[in-house]
């Protein structure tokens, strides 16, 4: 395989046929609200075998309202909102104290399936946020006992250095205490539903929430 970039570009087909079966989107049939339709989607994603399927894109914005986007973990969807987690301290939870908005989206190409999620942002309390590093595997404890996330690394020996004692309590004490761990919830306005089409007529679902916070299904075009 060559390298150049855009040999490669136009080398690429999306949703091959003989490697994607793309399933439908009947808006007709769809709940009234957008949560029992993503939990179904998801659960879809993953018996259809879509590596990492909790994995999605979270945009944010700093003070300035220049954006950043990054890729972190689902941790929970519910009435509350679409949960994730990161140090209080870190690049994108300076962001979010500073502009509490946020974008989601949640890509399934096995599926041909885009889902993106976009509103308000609130931390959870504390001892929610404690119990949520708990159920988590010790790797988890120790990337967060390690700290300092976005902050400049002086080199890679002062990270294994710290990773190492990290490990080693967390191990030790599984339920040792991270003060910075903090668990978000973004409350979504807008969440949309994309099907993708062999034909490129994909179908695109908005679920929009109304000021008397009921939810107004629209379609919009590809």
């Amino acid at each position: 395989m060559g390298t150049d970039l855009h040999e490669l570009l136009r080398s690429l087909r999306v949703w091959d046929p003989e490697l994607t079966e793309l399933p439908a989107l009947d808006p007709a049939a769809a709940p009234a609200e957008p949560l029992p339709l993503f939990t179904r989607w998801f659960a879809e994603a993953v018996a259809a075998g879509q590596p990492e399927p909790h994995t999605m894109s979270l945009a944010t914005a700093d003070a300035e309202g220049l954006p950043d986007v990054r890729i972190v973990m689902l941790h929970g969807a519910d009435a509350d909102g679409w949960s994730f987690a990161t140090h209080a301290h870190s690049r994108k939870g300076g962001h979010l104290a500073a502009r509490p908005y946020a974008a989601l989206a949640f890509y399934w190409p096995v599926l041909g399936r885009q889902v993106r999620v976009r509103g308000p942002v609130a931390t959870a309390p504390a001892e929610e946020a404690r119990a949520d590093l708990r159920v988590r595997s010790a790797g988890a404890l120790a990337s967060a006992l390690t700290g300092r996330q976005s902050g400049v690394l002086g080199s890679p020996e002062e990270l294994a250095r710290a990773s190492e004692a990290a490990w080693e309590l967390a191990r030790r004490e599984p339920d040792t205490p991270v003060p910075s761990w903090t668990l978000y919830r973004l409350r979504p306005d807008e969440v949309e539903f994309f099907q993708g089409d062999t034909l490129r007529r994909h179908t695109r679902l908005r679920y929009r929430r109304s000021p008397r916070e009921d939810w107004v299904r629209e379609l919009l075009w590809p």
